[in-house]
């Protein structure tokens, strides 16, 4: 039976685009609802401190944490740990980050080397990064390296993993076309390996620098003398709950941050997935 379809009447739009006219822009209501939602929460906490509802002495109230925080950036005292930490996550995050894509494609372009490194990636990833803290200052010491290298090993695992599977998933067709023009090794690595690997390195890279805050935060608690990490965990010994919740706020803020930084960089370097 023939089958008809029906044209859409002339001078009307399809229904996403629509959709799209109507309200706002999508990419704005998600900004409103990204700043809204923890305002909302902000409030909430507001009025169960001020009506003692929750224990002022553990979840003091906001207003008194933005006091605080007020106080330490007056003093100095904030911009100093924050500066530290940002420092050692800035060299960690690099450190980690470039040997972790360079494995990564190799592994995903090369089976030998897939099952060579592999079970080497797979084996050490389970080991809780923070219960190698002990032997890192063991080995590089209580300075700066140390702090460094936790932040890198908490980038490389998630971006090397990311970026295997990755190239891995590309369509064997894409090397073809890339063999039949002549490309060599590292005109396949540049033109396809990565464009094609790069939603998922994306992904990696931001689970990466997450869990670089979080390591960095951990090494600052045990072995450092300056840092977000060292201001909760002295906090935490002097009974200042405000400072705790302060540097923890902090924390936040910068991982929320460097997600939306990130997202743009998504955005440049993946164009054709910015109405996602």
């Amino acid at each position: 039976m023939a089958t008809t379809t029906t044209a859409p009447a002339a001078g009307k739009k399809p229904v996403r685009e629509r959709q799209r006219r109507v309200g706002l822009p999508t990419r704005t209501r998600d900004r409103l609802l990204a700043v809204s939602t923890p305002i909302v929460l902000l409030a909430i906490w507001e009025i169960l401190a001020q009506l003692s509802i929750i224990d002022t002495r553990f979840f003091p109230a906001p207003s008194s944490i933005l006091e605080q925080m007020v106080t330490l950036m007056s003093t100095g005292e904030l911009w100093t740990h924050l500066f530290a930490s940002l420092r050692r996550l800035f060299f960690g995050f690099w450190v980690g980050l470039v040997p972790a894509l360079i494995l990564g494609v190799l592994m995903g372009l090369s089976r030998p080397m897939r099952a060579a490194v592999g079970p080497l990636v797979s084996g050490t990833y389970p080991i809780p990064k923070s219960a190698l803290l002990p032997l890192i200052l063991l080995i590089f010491g209580l300075g700066e390296t140390s702090k460094v290298v936790m932040v890198a090993i908490g980038v490389f695992y998630p971006v090397v993993l990311n970026t295997v599977a990755g190239v891995v998933q590309i369509a064997p067709m894409y090397y073809d076309v890339a063999q039949n023009f002549g490309a060599k090794r590292w005109q396949v690595f540049r033109t396809v390996a990565i464009p094609g690997a790069m939603p998922n390195i994306m992904t990696g890279i931001e689970l990466g620098a997450g869990l670089g805050l979080i390591l960095i935060a951990i090494a600052e608690m045990v072995g450092a003398k300056s840092g977000l990490g060292f201001m909760i965990w002295n906090a935490w010994q002097l009974y200042s709950v405000e400072t705790m919740y302060v540097g923890l706020l902090v924390i936040a803020l910068i991982g929320f941050a460097v997600s939306v930084l990130l997202s743009e960089i998504g955005r440049l370097v993946m164009p054709w997935r910015a109405d996602r």
